[in-house]
C-alpha cells in the first residue's frame, strides 16, 4: 500500500491530498479522472491516485461526471448567441426573438421554390401573434439563383409576395464561407441535436422558444406541412 500526493490548482487554489493505492485496476480509473480534471479545470502538475474505498471512488467519479457535463452544457451555444445583419445592413440580435418559435429559411428569388415566399408570408400572418416568427436568409449557393443585392432582394420580396416577416442580408449557407449561424444549425457538435446539410433553397430549420434547434424540413416540403403546423400550435 502506498500514499501518493495529489497536487492541483483549481480556481487559483493549490490543493494537496494523500490517498491510498491498493488495487492495480484502479490505476486505469485514475488515468480517466486525470483526463477529466485536466480538460475541465486545466489542472497542472498533478498526480492522480486511487482510493482503497470503492465507495469514495464512485462518488468522486459521479461528481466529476456532473462537472464535465455541466461544463459542456454551459459552453454550448444557442440560437440567441448569434448576431446577424438585416436586409438593410443593420445589426440584428437573434436574442431579440427570445420566447418565440422561429422558422429559419434560406431563400432565393430565381428558384423553382421561390413561390414558397407566398406560403411563408401566409403562415407568418396567421401565427405571428402567437409567438411565432419567420426569418429569411437570402443565399446564392444553389444554381446562383439569388444574384441580386440586398436592396434588389428586398424590393423583389415586397413587390411580388408582400413579404413582411424579417429578412436578413444575403449570406452563404454552405461551403468554406458558410455563415456561423448555419454552421451552428448544421452541426450537432454545436447545436447538440443533429447534423444536417442545406441541400437547396428554402430549407427550413425549427427553433424553439429557448433558442434550441428542434428539427429540419426539406426544401421542397411546403410550410403548411403538418410537421410545422403541429409544432407551431403545440
Amino acid at each position: 500500500m502506498q500514499n501518493l500526493p495529489f497536487w492541483g490548482i483549481i480556481g487559483g487554489i493549490r490543493l494537496k491530498l494523500f490517498i491510498h493505492i491498493v488495487d492495480p485496476l484502479q490505476f486505469l480509473f485514475r488515468t480517466q479522472i486525470k483526463s477529466i480534471l485536466i480538460k475541465t479545470f486545466g489542472i497542472v502538475d498533478c498526480f492522480i491516485i486511487s482510493s482503497y474505498k470503492k465507495k469514495f471512488m464512485k462518488k468522486l467519479a459521479f461528481v466529476l461526471s456532473l462537472i464535465l457535463i455541466s461544463s459542456m452544457a454551459f459552453s454550448q451555444k444557442s440560437f440567441y448567441d448569434f448576431k446577424v445583419k438585416d436586409i438593410e445592413g443593420n445589426d440584428f440580435n437573434l436574442s431579440s426573438l427570445k420566447g418565440k418559435k422561429v422558422l429559419v429559411v434560406n431563400t432565393a428569388s430565381k428558384c423553382g421554390n421561390t413561390p414558397q415566399y407566398a406560403d411563408l408570408e401566409k403562415l407568418y400572418e396567421e401565427y405571428k401573434n402567437q409567438k411565432f416568427v419567420i426569418v429569411g436568409f437570402p443565399a446564392n449557393n444553389f444554381g446562383k439563383q439569388e444574384p441580386g443585392s440586398n436592396e434588389e432582394i428586398a424590393e423583389f420580396c415586397t413587390k411580388n409576395y408582400g413579404v413582411t416577416f424579417p429578412m436578413m442580408s444575403k449570406i452563404s449557407v454552405k461551403g468554406d464561407d458558410m455563415d456561423p449561424l448555419y454552421q451552428w444549425l448544421t452541426s450537432k457538435s454545436q447545436n447538440g441535436v443533429m447534423d444536417s446539410e442545406v441541400t437547396w433553397n428554402f430549407q427550413k430549420y425549427m427553433i424553439d422558444e429557448n433558442g434550441k434547434l428542434v428539427d429540419m424540413v426539406a426544401p421542397k416540403v411546403k410550410v403548411d406541412t403538418e410537421k410545422i403546423l403541429s409544432w407551431i400550435k403545440n
